[in-house]
């Protein structure tokens, strides 16, 4: 389908557009609630819940502007992988703050991950743009390489981190980690709904924008929660 083309199902153009706006919603609703809860940690977290609202800000900004384009009959795709080029990586960021891994062991993940996460998002963009299934699939397969690497990494601290723990803090561990590993999937998944589907299906397109509007939300809104409720297990009675 020309991602320049709303979709011409008016229930189902309808559907991405109310899903579009809940994002926006929940990005900006999520992107306040972080900044009220700054104080609510020791000061050593802060900055994780600060890149929180960081993440969830730039991500109500973008989803603002898919959703009015949307609303006007246009699908920009810049605008999600812009998104993710600057969330993705502040997504690791807030993560290893909060699971209190070593400076010098932090330092080491970063210089992988984080180039990692623009690989992934870099290799997957020509291929969602693309028209052709053979590309979408040649991409897809080479953005999977970092993609699982990213994945294993970071699921990897967070059982590691958990096991390290107890009570309160080992389970909001495990349950970000549940979140992490259910959430990741389901953009590969999303991605290659075009390809699974019969060319031009209209089917297709909005399970995709559905697929990553529930993916993102999940994995930047609900995580951001998970990495609140981590920081306020650890802080106990240092706040």
């Amino acid at each position: 389908m020309d991602m320049k083309t709303v979709l011409q199902d008016k229930d189902l153009n309808q559907l991405v557009y109310n899903a579009l706006s809940f994002g926006t919603a929940v990005m900006l609703g999520a992107f306040v609630y972080f900044l009220t809860q700054m104080n609510s940690v020791a000061k050593q977290y802060r900055t994780g819940v600060a890149v929180s609202a960081v993440v969830v800000g730039i991500a109500g900004y973008h989803y603002y502007r898919i959703w009015q384009g949307w609303s006007i009959g246009e699908m920009n795709e810049g605008y999600r992988y812009a998104d993710w080029l600057i969330t993705v990586p502040l997504l690791v960021i807030e993560l290893l703050i909060v699971l209190g891994v070593t400076a010098d062991r932090r330092k080491a993940l970063l210089k992988t991950l984080v180039p990692a996460t623009v690989l992934m998002i870099g290799l997957g963009y020509p291929g969602e743009v693309a028209t052709s299934d053979g590309t979408k699939w040649t991409f897809w397969i080479l953005a999977m390489i970092p993609f699982a690497y990213i994945l294993f990494t970071m699921f990897g601290e967070l059982k590691a981190a958990g096991s390290r723990e107890t009570g309160e803090i080992a389970s909001s561990i495990g349950n970000a980690a549940k979140i992490l590993l259910v959430t990741w999937l389901v953009y590969p998944i999303g991605y290659l709904f075009p390809v699974i589907f019969p060319a031009g299906h209209q089917g297709a397109e909005a399970g995709r924008q559905l697929a990553y509007t529930v993916a993102d939300i999940t994995a930047k809104a609900l995580y951001g929660i998970m990495i609140l409720n981590i920081a306020k297990a650890r802080s106990g009675d240092t706040r």
